[in-house]
């Protein structure tokens, strides 16, 4: 991003991008990382660098990529993915790790189409506004899941944050999923400006509504750079004992409200991760999906473990 002490001018032509897949070959061993709502192996690849979304909270556009959606042309993509199929014959998903794939739906109809052909099977990040026209060209062409920032299911929260996203819309979007048989890996994000305790649960009753396969939960994190930060130093928003993530890179909640303290965030966590999947029919879905396939056994269970370790290590951070 600094060139010379001076900000270097963001590439537009991003078919001069290495091709990244050559560094997987030399430097990668693709099976040691996993994910729990992508197969085993994956490969996750960028077509594309910025986000048109303006959501204050988020890293990467405020601070490297910009709010510009640049792209690589759809031929420069179907060669990298090509190389993919030759090279890496044991991945069973590649994910388009572009900040949101969909910011173009016209260009993502067109990739998707292109990538049908190939036979691949393919996800990537999406925000919760993608037209069913869109999600249909989609789901025909290989795609299989789609990972959706919600971040609340309250209105005014997101309004606060920028999102640019309406309720009615995002769960229009979630029923389309369903009803094309897309999985959604949903996630969402406690303790942003205009949190309380009614909303928490107003977003865990959305979560519960638009039903994601699986879910991630973080907390609002305000990095240097973004106007969350700017936002959280001028309103005396930061605890002052409080960094945002722990020593072995644990993440915590920073933020406090004179309503709303860092703590009941922080504990909010765990309480929406329990009520979301310690539902009868989540451990039915969850129980039927393993009965499907000694992979999905597998995976599902490697899971279990992680996220009962990640409960155990809140409740560590807690006690001390």
């Amino acid at each position: 991003m600094w060139l010379g002490g001076k900000p270097r001018e963001l590439l537009h032509d991003m078919d001069q991008l290495p091709h990244v897949v050559d560094v997987y070959k030399r430097d990668l061993r693709i099976e040691d990382y996993f994910i729990g709502y992508l197969p085993h192996p994956y490969l996750s690849v960028y077509t594309g660098r910025g986000c048109k979304s303006r959501c204050t909270f988020c890293l990467w556009p405020q601070t490297i990529g910009g709010h510009k959606y640049r792209f690589m042309s759809i031929d420069r993509v179907v060669q990298d993915v090509k190389y993919v199929k030759e090279n890496f014959p044991e991945v069973k998903e590649i994910f388009f790790d572009d900040d949101t794939l969909t910011d173009n739906h016209d260009r993502v109809e067109e990739l998707a189409k292109a990538l049908g052909p190939l036979k691949v099977v393919w996800s990537c990040n999406a925000k919760a506004n993608v037209p069913r026209k869109t999600l249909e060209v989609m789901k025909a062409n290989g795609l299989r899941l789609l990972l959706v920032g919600y971040e609340s299911g309250n209105q005014q929260i997101l309004h606060n944050i920028k999102k640019g996203l309406l309720i009615p819309v995002a769960k229009r979007f979630a029923k389309d999923c369903h009803d094309l048989g897309i999985v959604v890996h949903g996630t969402f994000i406690l303790g942003l400006p205009g949190e309380t305790r009614e909303t928490i649960q107003e977003t865990l009753k959305f979560a519960k509504d638009v039903n994601p396969h699986t879910i991630q939960v973080s907390l609002a994190a305000p990095y240097p750079g973004t106007f969350l930060y700017k936002q959280a130093k001028e309103n005396g928003w930061f605890a002052s004992d409080v960094d945002l993530l722990t020593d072995d890179g644990t993440q915590i909640a920073p933020l406090n409200y004179p309503h709303l303290g860092h703590t009941e965030i922080f504990n909010s966590v765990e309480d929406f991760y329990k009520k979301f999947y310690f539902r009868p029919s989540k451990i039915a879905e969850i129980v039927k999906e393993m009965l499907t396939s000694r992979d999905m056994l597998v995976r599902r269970l490697r899971e279990g473990v992680e996220f009962f370790q990640f409960l155990k290590n809140r409740e560590d951070m807690i006690v001390s």
